[in-house]
């Protein structure tokens, strides 16, 4: 699969077509809309969603409840299972949505191993729009202290990797019909148009 534009979003703009079968990774810091915005996406198109989150070691979980950030020895059991939840859609054929934040581009070659059949979704605002997202939200366990790690961390999509840029200023339903448009997928098993 070629690469795609990192920073163009708009719908009428050709993307090359997604190989099926096809695991969208939404990714992005904390507070970017991933589970909102992916929620909707594999609602709207009918395909397996996984919350990565949910697939964090309960290590993990606390550390960063205590406001510590994660190292990348924390991390990669957490993206192993990320990579085998996208290895299961993969090999039996389905399509699927993850979030994952895949801060750094490491971590993203540890989701795409195998070099195709994952397309990063890339949720991309400011601190300071992430900030005041992060303020509203509760009952999550990273707090909003350790957001500037996370920017520290982030290494934006390469151009030679596979995936998208999006600005999360839009609702999140706009966001997710965004992706939509730009992939050509259409709403719950009807597929891309011919």
């Amino acid at each position: 699969m070629g690469s795609m534009g990192s920073s163009d979003t708009a719908p009428d703009t050709a993307s090359p077509p997604l190989a099926e079968p096809v695991v969208l990774v939404v990714m992005g810091v904390s507070g970017s809309g991933k589970s909102t915005v992916a929620a909707l996406l594999a609602g709207r198109l009918g395909w397996a969603f996984e919350e990565g989150d949910a697939l964090h070691p309960q290590s993990n979980i606390d550390k960063m409840a205590a406001g510590h950030p994660l190292t990348d020895e924390d991390r990669y059991p957490w993206l192993e299972r990320i990579a085998r939840w996208v290895d299961e859609r993969l090999d039996h054929g389905e399509n699927g949505v993850i979030t994952c934040s895949a801060l750094k581009r490491s971590y993203r070659s540890i989701i795409n191993h195998r070099g195709s059949g994952v397309v990063f979704v890339f949720l991309s605002g400011t601190p300071e729009t992430i900030s005041a997202r992060l303020a509203e939200r509760h009952g999550h366990f990273m707090p909003a202290s350790m957001l500037g790690s996370q920017f520290e961390t982030l290494e934006e999509l390469s151009p030679d990797e596979p995936g998208i840029r999006i600005d999360v200023g839009p609702a999140p339903g706009v966001i997710a019909q965004q992706i939509m448009d730009k992939f050509g997928l259409r709403p719950s098993g009807t597929g891309r148009e011919p």
